[in-house]
């Protein structure tokens, strides 16, 4: 073997053994939230940063409930939008992920086919995602919001991590105490606080519904979160939320 071949093989060797440091202390930081709440995401951090940065001053609201004082309420209303098989599948929904990649694909088709017709003006497609609560968890807490193949793998390592080591009530404690509702605004207290002047306990039905609308794109309705489609689409949910299971 060359020399050459023998520092290639080493490099790679450290490479490997690098990685699975990493995952190693990913594993023992995502344990260690069994008994230890976290008190920030990577994903609130990066926006503290954003903050600070655009506007010179961060506004924020958040504030840690435990699950038995968060409504039963939103909780039904989230799965009930977000992820309707939480409590039965085991982090990843691979079906809904291949049905979103289709729709991706469909949806990128027509933006070319758009861009074509009207060479000079930005065309934009639309993408879906079919990421599961866990996985919206396992993305926020510690990883950067780049797109790329290596995060997404990381963020399906890590969905598992999530899946092995908390339980479904404690995942979507965490979840519900860390989600963003608008900008600067995070966890179902704040966002209680913020739209309906109650505590996150006392949400009725439509008002968990109507946040539980927001979380695709808290940003853009938390300018209009009484819009007609927010409504709309909050009755929906509040439909459907007699037919969600809890986890225990």
């Amino acid at each position: 073997m060359t020399p050459l071949a023998r520092h290639g093989l080493r490099l790679a060797a450290l490479l490997l053994l690098s990685l699975l440091a990493l995952q190693v202390v990913f594993a023992a930081r995502i344990a260690l939230m069994a008994v230890v709440d976290p008190t920030s995401t990577s994903f609130q951090r990066s926006e503290a940063w954003r903050l600070l940065t655009t506007q010179g001053r961060i506004l924020w609201g958040q504030h840690w409930q435990p699950r038995d004082r968060i409504s039963r309420h939103l909780e039904r209303a989230v799965i009930a939008s977000e992820d309707a098989g939480f409590t039965s599948h085991r982090g990843i929904e691979w079906e809904a992920v291949e049905k979103a990649w289709e729709r991706n694909q469909r949806a990128v088709e027509r933006a070319e086919r758009r861009a074509a017709q009207r060479p000079g003006r930005p065309v934009s497609a639309r993408l879906v995602g079919g990421s599961t609560i866990t996985q919206q968890l396992a993305k926020n807490l510690l990883l950067s919001g780049e797109r790329t193949v290596l995060r997404k793998a990381q963020e399906a390592v890590l969905t598992l991590w999530l899946e092995l080591f908390l339980d479904k009530g404690r995942i979507l404690e965490i979840y519900l105490n860390h989600v963003e509702w608008g900008e600067g605004l995070f966890g179902a207290q704040a966002a209680a606080r913020h739209y309906f002047r109650v505590d996150a306990s006392q949400l009725s039905p439509a008002q968990a519904a109507r946040l539980a609308v927001m979380l695709p794109a808290p940003k853009r309705f938390e300018k209009r979160p009484a819009s007609p489609y927010v409504l709309e689409r909050a009755a929906t949910i509040v439909a459907r939320m007699g037919d969600v299971e809890l986890p225990p």
